[in-house]
């Protein structure tokens, strides 16, 4: 067996520990099933960021009938073998940084929710505005309502070495 392949083996229960904690967190009825809508986000807490093409394919994969449901039996194997293989690999933390600065121009520390989702909603993989609603209930200051990038960034990478 080679080396790399045990190591893989051996880090196999944490990322099933990772993996169903992720999922659980929203199977709501606690019957092992998760809204196909509700799986991107499951994805990205894993910290793997696929095209939204990509996405679809990853659901293509795992959706149980066209039900609109996804199981936990089916969505471990799948994602186990993404988190493994580090597909879909986070963007690092100074390139994120380095994004979010492009589009501050005033040099202010942080956006208005006005302004990213503008960028969201516009250009690039396009967030729709119930997307951008969730995502600014998420990350928005609550008493300002800005969203502070350099704060943020740390929350939205995940360590390579999980």
């Amino acid at each position: 067996m080679t080396e790399k392949k045990q190591s893989a083996e051996a880090m196999e229960p944490d990322v099933h520990k990772k993996i169903k904690a992720a999922f659980k967190a929203f199977d709501y009825e606690s019957n092992n099933k998760v809204d196909v809508r509700e799986i991107g986000t499951v994805i990205y807490s894993l910290g793997c960021f696929p095209t939204q093409a990509d996405l679809h394919d990853i659901i293509a994969g795992v959706e149980e009938d066209h039900t609109g449901y996804i199981t936990l039996d089916k969505f471990l194997p799948a994602m186990t073998k993404v988190l493994l293989e580090h597909k879909f690999p986070p963007i690092p933390e100074d390139l994120l940084l380095q994004a979010f600065e492009v589009l501050d121009k005033e040099k202010k520390g942080y956006l208005e929710p006005e302004e990213l989702t503008k960028h969201m909603t516009q250009e690039g993989e396009l967030f729709t505005q119930e997307e951008m609603e969730e995502m600014l209930t998420a990350l928005a200051d609550h008493e300002d309502n800005f969203v502070y990038y350099k704060d943020l960034i740390s929350q939205l990478t995940i360590d390579p070495d999980m």
